[in-house]
């Protein structure tokens, strides 16, 4: 595939996040482990190899899309491997977490088996993988009905009158309004469960009474019922 550029992420010049470029690695990854309801030291990692990683993947995806795709599974992977690795490995000679990083990365490519271009509905642009990441740890606390009429929504793009049609066949009693119901407070349970920093620098929360923050989200979504993060 043909070099392209780097995507760029808004998140990156959040107040929120750029208050931590100077952190190290090591106390990022120290603080997301001891703060896990919080998403900032994720995303700030995110924003500081994100361009390292996907100049590596670039190389071998057919297309962008596959690309940004696949950029988006590997960081979902070191979202949930990050949170049980022992960090004082990163901490001995010849060991850090960019080596750490690029070995993951390594491994993401050479097992990732991509689905063709017109298969992949996930845009980065509207979700970028940090907040994918936490939206997808907050899908899975929500109660089992709930979570199933987001994912149709979401996945396959149904409406009510189907979503409702395709449980009643599965014995469920439940017809269209109940069905836009769910969804409706499904949203919004997703949207609290998120960490307070990641809806203010993703949906423009009021965790933090900030002026400076409003012209940022100006290039964020600001309803999940709008974003298609499957």
């Amino acid at each position: 595939m043909k070099a392209v550029a780097v995507p760029t992420f808004p998140e990156a010049n959040h107040p929120i996040v750029k208050a931590l470029f100077h952190h190290s690695d090591q106390e990022l990854l120290t603080l997301f482990q001891r703060y896990p309801d919080s998403g900032q030291f994720f995303t700030a990692l995110f924003c500081r190899y994100s361009p390292m990683v996907y100049a590596l993947i670039q190389r071998s995806a057919r297309s962008p899309v596959q690309a940004e795709y696949l950029l988006a599974l590997i960081w979902r992977h070191v979202f949930h491997e990050l949170a049980g690795v022992d960090l004082r490995v990163f901490s001995q000679s010849g060991s850090t977490f960019q080596t750490w990083l690029l070995a993951v990365t390594a491994s993401g490519m050479n097992e990732a088996e991509l689905p063709p271009v017109e298969e992949i509905h996930y845009d980065i642009r509207r979700v970028s993988p940090p907040f994918w990441c936490y939206l997808d740890r907050a899908l899975e606390q929500l109660p089992p009905l709930t979570r199933l009429t987001i994912v149709m929504a979401q996945t396959f793009h149904w409406g009510e009158t189907r979503i409702a049609a395709y449980l009643q066949a599965e014995g469920e009693q439940i017809d269209a309004e109940q069905v836009k119901a769910h969804l409706q407070a499904g949203y919004k349970a997703l949207e609290k469960l998120l960490p307070d920093d990641i809806r203010t620098i993703y949906l423009g929360g009021n965790a933090l009474d900030q002026e400076s923050v409003s012209e940022l989200e100006a290039d964020f979504d600001p309803s999940l019922e709008e974003i298609e993060f499957f």
